[in-house]
């Protein structure tokens, strides 16, 4: 039972991009609050152990289907198994996502942009249009859909065009989600997080190129911070929502000119 009074034991939640980093922490808060996880991601063995040690952390399953969310065929079979295995989704956390090479923006080749926009932005799309179609159909209807926007949906580094691009149409995806699943009960948010220690976020302890052109060392903040973001708005009855929330390292040079 959550603080707001809702009982989220045995619901459903599936996370994209579920076996390491932000969305293995954000698997395993939501394990401990007593959703029933179902952890998604390109490699079966990375997502087999992470599924293993967060069931036994926190003492409840967690199941793992392995999916490549940029291919349409991929996140059918992935609903499929969602529908046939659980009969319902309850929430979805599209987590999943890739940088870029941080080069010029002209040297961004065709294939890395693609390859960009199919891991952080078609993949919340295709995700979130199955959901959408369980979850208008599921008695009882309706469910929660959160997407990870990161705070490059408001503010870019240098650099970073194609995954800037992404994260910028996130918010527009989260704020059409919204409007639209709203007849449905089908609420839906978006975190933006600063600097959560990850794979992603290794390099910055040894300099992360600024706007202003020098190379300084940024701070970062323990990922189990978004995780309890992400149980606390998955935990709301589905007449409140969390439209956006950031969550971030508090001196990081992101508020300000920096």
């Amino acid at each position: 039972m959550t603080k707001s009074g809702v009982d989220v034991r045995g619901k459903i939640a599936l996370v994209t991009g579920g076996g390491t980093g932000v969305g293995r922490a954000v698997s395993k808060a939501l394990s401990a609050e007593g959703w029933r996880v179902v952890l998604s991601g390109r490699r079966a063995d990375v997502l087999g152990k992470a599924a293993a040690e967060i069931s036994g952390e926190t003492g409840h399953d967690v199941s793992w289907i392995a999916a490549d969310v940029g291919d349409p065929q991929s996140v059918s079979a992935l609903f499929d198994q969602i529908r046939e295995e659980f009969g319902r989704l309850d929430l979805l956390v599209n987590n999943a996502g890739i940088g870029n090479s941080p080069v010029p923006l002209e040297e961004i080749s065709y294939e890395e942009w693609s390859n960009v926009v199919a891991a952080n932005l078609t993949g919340a799309f295709l995700c979130t249009q199955h959901a959408f179609r369980l979850m208008k159909e599921q008695s009882p209807r309706g469910g929660r859909i959160v997407n990870n926007g990161s705070i490059s949906a408001t503010t870019p580094r240098p650099n970073s065009a194609p995954y800037t691009a992404t994260k910028h149409a996130i918010t527009g995806l989260t704020k059409s989600s919204s409007l639209d699943g709203r007849p449905f009960d089908i609420a839906c948010g978006q975190i933006d997080i600063g600097n959560a220690a990850s794979e992603m976020t290794a390099k910055m302890s040894a300099g992360v190129l600024q706007a202003n052109g020098d190379v300084a060392s940024e701070p970062t903040i323990d990922p189990a911070h978004v995780g309890q973001a992400v149980v606390y708005m998955a935990g709301l009855p589905l007449d409140a929502n969390v439209l956006t929330l950031t969550v971030m390292a508090t001196t990081m040079p992101f508020v300000g000119r920096g």
